[in-house]
């Protein structure tokens, strides 16, 4: 399995979720209904203000940062697709119960690997949007992005998002540098699950999330 592949599009990911607020002139409110680059703009910017000025969470309080995490990033993120994409075919064998336990214990890894990419996220860190090639009319879309980075150079990530008709644009896939973060785990998923089924993965992700 990809574990440090994807243990490095996470803290990406986290980075560009927060390193936005380099690139923005004004602190709006995320506008899910808006233009899908400024509403991925907004949303960092949102996080990384909270973060900024939070003292708990630069001290590496984790009970915090996962809380943070919780309330200023996740929200955007739509974990029920994301987890149903990455589950694919096994999805549909599973039960609305297994479905739920699934989706929460997937969550619950998502939270955990955000929370300690924070400590890698610095002020240098920058991001600057790509001009937007898709449809503004479509429900799916996908915003680029370089980020970069006072040691390394620019990283090319692409975050793919679905306007929901009620809660209108929400993120649920991202590519760094040709990875496709679904994908990734629709591999370590299918193994798991053909090891031991779908409990078997629950329980799994369940454990490293402790």
């Amino acid at each position: 399995m990809r574990i440090s592949i994807f243990t490095q599009v996470q803290r990406l990911f986290l980075a560009a979720m927060l390193g936005l607020m380099a690139a923005a002139s004004a602190h709006a409110k995320p506008d899910a209904h808006g233009a899908p680059d400024q509403f991925v703009l907004q949303a960092a910017t949102e996080a990384l203000d909270a973060l900024k000025s939070d003292t708990k969470v630069k001290s590496g309080d984790l009970a915090h940062i996962n809380k943070v995490v919780d309330t200023y990033i996740l929200p955007y993120v739509d974990f029920r697709k994301t987890t149903q994409l990455a589950a694919g075919r096994y999805w549909r064998q599973a039960t609305p119960e297994q479905r739920n336990a699934l989706a929460d214990a997937f969550r619950g890894t998502l939270i955990r690997t955000y929370s300690g990419a924070l400590t890698d996220v610095t002020p240098s860190t920058t991001i600057k949007l790509l001009p937007f090639r898709g449809d503004p009319n479509a429900d799916d879309v996908v915003v680029r992005s370089l980020i970069t980075q006072s040691n390394g150079q620019p990283v090319g990530v692409d975050y793919r998002l679905e306007k929901d008709p009620q809660q209108g644009w929400r993120i649920y896939d991202l590519n760094v540098e040709g990875i496709w973060l679904i994908q990734n785990y629709r591999n370590q998923f299918a193994q798991q699950i053909d090891q031991s089924g779908i409990d078997g993965l629950i329980k799994a992700l369940n454990q490293r999330n402790q």
